[in-house]
């Protein structure tokens, strides 16, 4: 038949079924078999989906208070056995600033990093990567919302 492969490859592709339409007619249509199943839908929960579908939409309806902008850090530890800690009295706009500063550093470190890895450890990091930008996206959104346009 023209335009089929080999009719053992075939055979393994299609399934035929043979119609007839009148006595002396015929013809045959072509059913793929699926050899391989469908992957799932979606591998996140789906509890957590609606949690930020329900999210997405307080957001919405709550503009950003500019006042937010105003508040100010209370000293806190990085850990408990940390030497460095929060300084109390830091703006809001200061703090968000350095956190800009620190996802820019730890971005760069990843790509230096992902030079050297290979395989699962260069998927890895190039997934810490886009994790860090968009947080800094984020930050630097909520920076430039801040100071106006």
């Amino acid at each position: 038949m023209p335009g089929l492969a080999h009719l053992r490859t075939a055979a393994t592709l299609f399934v035929c079924k043979r119609t007839v339409t009148a006595p002396l007619s015929s013809y045959r249509s072509y059913t793929m078999k699926k050899l391989v199943p469908d992957p799932p839908t979606s591998y996140r929960d789906p509890a957590l989906k609606a949690a930020n579908a329900t999210l997405r939409v307080a957001l919405a309806r709550q503009p950003l208070d500019p006042a937010v902008f105003q508040l100010t850090t209370q000293a806190k530890p990085v850990s408990p056995d940390s030497l460095f800690s929060v300084r109390e009295g830091v703006s809001a706009e200061e703090a968000l600033v350095h956190v800009a500063l620190l996802l820019k550093c730890a971005e760069e470190v990843c790509d230096e990093i992902t030079q050297q890895g290979s395989g699962l450890e260069r998927g890895l990091i190039w997934s810490m990567v886009h994790s860090v930008e968009m947080a800094r996206a984020v930050v630097e959104a909520l920076l430039d919302g801040q100071r106006g346009p």
